[in-house]
């Protein structure tokens, strides 16, 4: 019962994250995470465009609220919306910044729309992109063009964990075209990335004549206490076993 429940949860809520991602086409979306509250679920969008969202005093956000609602059978959603600083280093925007332009320009400027985007990419600290673009372009004969530039983790678990790969659909006359994105983000460390640090030697101070032999009469003067301390002690313990022995 509770795999059922975990697999049904994770279905409904990738239904949902497809859900916004088609209505809300246009406004730079990266990705959506869901979260559950004791108030009800939580929705945290993260776009580029976050005006287009909420709309004019917050109509859009109304009406997605309510078709969630509607649709997913949701009590209480409450939309998040963060703003995306860097977008050229987000592949889910970049793929449909891409297909907005081929269905507002067609196939024949595909090219120069592949390398701008690519240039973009590299002009924000991308350490390397791959775009892929298949379809019927720009002849009834369907292919693949790729553009590639920079370095970029093609397999291990690096490229499975530390590349950002997005997909994005164009809807042509002559078809369905599909971009395809990878990014390697600036800030990635990998495996084979070894750092060696230098071993620091420890330093040690030479002591002028004076300063020894200060530090030589303090140990004299506390082997001095300890001993007169000592002393004492057999003293005043001397009598008392002195007047246990005569009692016996």
């Amino acid at each position: 019962m509770i795999e059922r429940d975990f697999v049904s949860r994770k279905k409904k809520e990738f239904q949902i994250q497809e859900f916004i991602k088609n209505s809300l086409r246009g406004v730079g979306l990266s990705h959506t995470k869901i979260q559950r509250t004791p108030l009800g679920e939580k929705i945290i969008i993260s776009a580029s465009r976050p005006g287009l969202i909420i709309g004019s005093g917050g109509s859009n956000i109304k009406k997605l609220t309510a078709q969630l609602k509607k649709e997913f059978g949701l009590e209480n959603p409450q939309i998040e919306i963060n703003e995306i600083q860097n977008t050229s280093l987000v592949a889910a925007v970049v793929a449909e910044k891409i297909a907005i332009t081929l269905e507002k320009y067609g196939t024949m400027r595909f090219k120069g729309t592949g390398h701008k985007a690519m240039a973009e990419v590299l002009s924000s600290g991308g350490r390397g992109v791959e775009i892929l673009i298949s379809g019927k372009i720009p002849s009834s004969r369907a292919r693949v063009w790729r553009f590639y530039q920079g370095y970029l983790k093609k397999c291990g678990h690096a490229a499975q964990t530390l590349v950002d790969k997005a997909y994005a659909v164009a809807n042509l006359k002559s078809g369905i075209v599909g971009i395809q994105v990878s990014i390697m983000p600036p800030d990635v460390r990998l495996p084979d990335d070894v750092r060696y640090i230098e071993a620091v030697e420890p330093v040690v101070e030479e002591l002028t004549k004076k300063e020894s032999e200060k530090i030589v009469e303090e140990l004299k003067k506390e082997s001095v206490t300890k001993e007169t301390s000592k002393e004492n002690v057999d003293k005043k313990t001397k009598p008392i076993e002195v007047a246990v022995k005569d009692e016996k």
